[in-house]
């Protein structure tokens, strides 16, 4: 059972008034002027004599539930934490404008990079495509092109997660374009280094060369070595020439053979500075393969803060207070009306 608390139990020392609520109401001036009282004193006290305070202990008792009412009394419907055996990883993905090769194939179709990408981590985080999903592991997301971004911090709510990978989209403005593998590393190590988890993943996804940024990806490495992280890279795509789509001057999009890079040699220093690994994935089964040594890390048990959702009850009391209130005032007015 939800356990009371108050939100503002300060206003409880306004109940302390009930007391005075009820003697003010007591002595209200009445008199009734009597040429000898002694014929009164053997005639038993009436009913209405007896109730002749209740309107008075009434108005009290409404002072005590609009206090308890003021102090906000409520109820937590949810836990304030969440815990869970899992690790923790952040993927960062590149979203540059060399991730549109159509150099994967789904079916008979040819599909860019970001797609496949995107597809394989909805399996890996929700499970399908072989993986199991990934219910117990913090997971976020970073991404990069000419700039790194967070586009979700770690947690535990994947449907989010998978929502907001799949609204990225390869840039389209020139300034923005670009490979900045430095700058998404590091911004995924600040946000892995203040989890407490045995095990710290980073899966980095990437298809050029780092072109941009201040970062250098060494520097970037060195950082998450220092913090316990493993960074799993992966190559994506084909090296060489690879299908681009491009627009020709009828306004078309055409196909046409451009040449692609991976910078495989820094990748795999990433890897092997941070004790992961480097996988080149010309198609799925690279990310497949990271799954399979990801499932193999320790268990960790891991704590996600959450925003608590409470349940109100100051309504009640309110209303009773109010029903009181006017119970005392009808009372008063008719029944047990105190003569002037």
């Amino acid at each position: 059972m939800a356990e009371l608390e108050f939100r503002d139990p300060l206003f409880l020392l306004a109940g302390l008034a009930a007391p005075a609520v009820w003697w003010l109401a007591s002595r209200l001036p009445s008199s009734v002027t009597y040429s000898s009282l002694s014929l009164l004193d053997a005639a038993p006290a009436s009913l209405r004599a007896r109730l002749a305070r209740l309107p008075a202990l009434l108005l009290a008792l409404a002072t005590l539930a609009l206090a308890v009412a003021l102090a906000g009394p409520r109820t937590a419907d949810a836990t304030s934490r969440v815990r869970r055996e899992g690790i923790a990883i952040a993927m960062i993905v590149d979203h540059s404008g060399s991730m549109r090769a159509r150099d994967f194939v789904s079916g008979d179709t040819s599909i860019d990079r970001l797609e496949v990408v995107k597809r394989v981590f909805r399996d890996f985080v929700a499970g399908g495509g072989g993986s199991h999903g990934h219910d117990s592991d913090l997971i976020g997301l970073v991404a990069f092109a000419r700039y790194a971004d967070g586009l979700c911090p770690l947690t535990l709510d994947h449907g989010n997660l998978v929502q907001i990978l799949d609204d990225l989209q390869i840039v389209e403005d020139e300034r923005e374009d670009g490979t900045a593998i430095g700058e998404g590393l590091a911004l995924a190590v600040e946000r892995l280094r203040g989890i407490e988890a045995a095990s710290k993943v980073a899966i980095l996804l990437t298809d050029g060369v780092n072109n941009e940024g201040d970062i250098e990806p060494s520097q970037a490495a060195e950082l998450a070595a220092q913090h316990g992280i493993k960074v799993y890279a992966i190559g994506a795509g084909s090296t060489g020439y690879a299908p681009v789509p491009f627009r020709a001057a009828n306004g078309r999009i055409v196909l046409r053979r451009a040449r692609v890079e991976i910078d495989e040699a820094t990748l795999e220093a990433i890897a092997e500075r941070t004790g992961g690994r480097y996988f080149h994935a010309s198609d799925a089964e690279g990310l497949e393969a990271v799954v399979a040594e990801i499932d193999r890390l320790e268990r960790s048990e891991l704590v996600e803060e959450r925003y608590l959702e409470y349940e109100e009850h100051y309504a009640p009391l309110v209303t009773s207070a109010l029903g009181l209130m006017g119970l005392a005032a009808l009372l008063g007015g008719s029944l047990l009306r105190r003569l002037p």
